[in-house]
């Protein structure tokens, strides 16, 4: 049985559509007026959108759900889905959680209420049913104050035991006036032993190398070896990793066809870069990591051996996996092993 490691999965995209939906009949009369109809809600969620942005926007549809109430609910089934139907080890879910707070409170207080939105995720993502390692990025926010930003950091950095790592989202074409408040934010996690990934160079409008000393990942970074291709050395030397997400690019309108994404394997396989392939956003796109796989190599943009190569990487680079092998090796040990009590029961 193959096991896998999911990198990169928004919580708030992470919802597929046939189970967002059944919420909104069930909890919200607002939403559920609005799509009356399953067919017509999936066509609407799960479309490609012409911009980044444009994209993003459909994240404030979710996250308005997605309260103190709600996350349990959608995370077991998040976490069920994961197990069954895509046989993950290893789960890290990202998400800014300031954006999970009644907006009714003053800035203070929802900065106040974040720490009880990280311990409701960190305690729903342990389902005792479906046994998944999983950890938590929480995601500074582009169009989010400072202070905001700051205090999600230092959250991060007091909730070891449920988060790994921090990252920047909100579109990257909007980091350029915040560069140096995003790097001195950087600065301070790396200083308190908290990792790092950050979506960048996702878009030609987000290629911002101050940040790259700062990051241990890189959340997609396809424009470095499609632009940029000569910081790949350096990539490789830092033993930084891309995160690439290859249905992502064809919603947001960043790639025009699935053959480009040959040249950013392809490079960074020639640089020694390593690539852990991702969904990003499962229930947004309808589709589950196993497809992702089978859609690189139906297109022949990686073989099998590139494809065993990635699934390693993503153990391997995964800020949370508890073991030093992946679980294939771990499984492989136990098998070849025969416990003593089957010497009895099989003469």
């Amino acid at each position: 049985m193959a096991l896998y490691a999911e990198l990169h999965r928004h919580l708030g995209g992470s919802v597929v559509p046939r189970v967002l939906w059944r919420y909104f009949q069930r909890r919200n009369e607002d939403l559920a007026a609005k799509f009356p109809v399953y067919p017509e809600f999936e066509e609407f969620y799960t479309r490609p959108r012409n911009t980044l942005d444009e994209y993003l926007e459909l994240h404030t549809l979710v996250e308005t759900v997605q309260t103190e109430q709600a996350l349990p609910y959608f995370i077991y089934r998040l976490i069920r889905g994961a197990y069954i139907f895509e046989n993950l080890a290893y789960l890290e879910l990202r998400y800014t959680p300031y954006l999970r707070t009644p907006e009714h409170l003053s800035q203070g207080e929802r900065i106040e209420q974040m720490a009880q939105i990280v311990e409701i995720v960190g305690k729903a993502s342990q389902a005792e049913d479906y046994p998944i390692v999983t950890s938590q990025i929480l995601c500074m926010h582009s169009r989010l104050p400072s202070e905001v930003n700051r205090a999600i950091v230092e959250l991060a950095v007091s909730y070891p035991e449920y988060v790994c790592a921090i990252d920047v989202a909100g579109g990257d074409a909007h980091y350029r006036e915040r560069l140096d408040e995003f790097v001195g934010l950087y600065d301070y996690a790396r200083s308190h032993g908290l990792k790092t990934t950050g979506h960048l160079y996702e878009t030609v409008d987000g290629c911002y190398p101050q940040l790259l000393p700062y990051l241990m990942r890189i959340g997609h970074g396809i424009q470095i070896p499609l632009k940029y291709p000569e910081l790949l050395p350096q990539l490789a030397a830092n033993q930084q990793c891309l995160e690439v997400c290859p249905t992502t690019y064809f919603k947001t309108g960043t790639l025009e066809n699935l053959s480009q994404l040959k040249i950013v394997f392809d490079r960074c396989f020639e640089a020694g870069v390593d690539i852990a392939i991702c969904t990003d956003n499962a229930g947004l796109h309808n589709v589950r990591l196993p497809f992702e796989y089978e859609n690189l190599l139906t297109h022949d943009i990686i073989d099998f051996r590139q494809l065993q190569a990635c699934q390693d990487a993503a153990f391997r680079h995964a800020f949370a996996w508890p073991h030093q092998q992946p679980p294939a090796s771990l499984l492989t040990s136990i098998l070849q092993k025969e416990p003593p009590e089957a010497q009895s029961i099989y003469p």
